[in-house]
């Protein structure tokens, strides 16, 4: 998704809201889309600051809380408590693979689970509306750190 379609989305939502389309909040929109990854709001405010240093950590916090709301991003609350947002926008569904050693993120996509999810709200009798599969584990960066001789595993 381009950035003027997004700021787009975004006033529109506001404006639909009766909210202001301060200049602030549409720096940290424009800089959370710029980035396309997985940024919890402390990272999106580094990154933030760097641009633009008077917009405080509120800001940045109350901005996702209205994308979201807003449908311009997802939030992944993580089993360690961290919330993760990402840009929803003109993307494709996938799910996510997650090292709970790293905290690495990796989108994946695989038709044959798809598939299955399909096949499970069919014979349970629902009908599909949404879903989010997360997968903790190991990365292999962090298995082989734990494999390294001299490496005990915690």
């Amino acid at each position: 998704m381009s950035l003027l379609e997004a700021r787009r989305i975004f006033e529109t939502y506001l404006a639909a809201q009766n909210l202001k389309h301060s200049r602030p909040r549409l720096q940290v929109m424009e800089s959370f889309i710029a980035a396309g990854e997985h940024l919890t709001a402390e990272e999106l405010h580094r990154r933030v600051k760097r641009k633009f240093p008077h917009i405080g950590v509120a800001t940045v916090y109350r901005t996702l809380k209205l994308m979201h709301a807003g449908g311009l991003c997802g939030e992944l609350k993580l089993q360690d408590g961290t919330t993760r947002y990402e840009a929803l926008c003109g993307r494709d569904h996938h799910d996510h693979l997650i090292c709970t050693r790293c905290g690495r993120l990796e989108e994946v996509v695989d038709p044959d689970i798809e598939a299955l999810q399909g096949k499970l709200f069919k014979r349970h009798g629902y009908r599909p509306q949404w879903h989010r599969l997360e997968l903790y584990g190991l990365c292999g960066s962090c298995l082989k750190k734990s494999a390294a001789p001299g490496t005990q595993e915690g």
